[in-house]
């Protein structure tokens, strides 16, 4: 794998990660007496591979909660 393939890669991540902070901050902001926050983030391979299908798509996932803050 290239570079250029890396930066593309860390770009996405970076650029996902980002909003993904910023929308589940203001969605625990606006949900205040909310429990424990379940999320589950997905990775899916969009791309058009004709009759090239590869024989494993690409395809991630990953569960996991965000408490909300302490009121201490």
């Amino acid at each position: 794998m290239d570079d250029s393939s890396r930066s593309d890669i860390r770009s996405l991540l970076k650029t996902f990660g980002i909003q993904a902070d910023e929308a589940i901050v203001a969605h625990l902001a606006r949900n205040p007496g909310a429990g424990p926050l379940r999320v589950q983030l997905q990775l899916t391979d969009l791309t058009d591979y004709g009759d090239q299908a590869p024989d494993q798509p690409l395809s991630f996932t990953v569960e996991g909660t965000v408490r909300p803050s302490s009121s201490d």
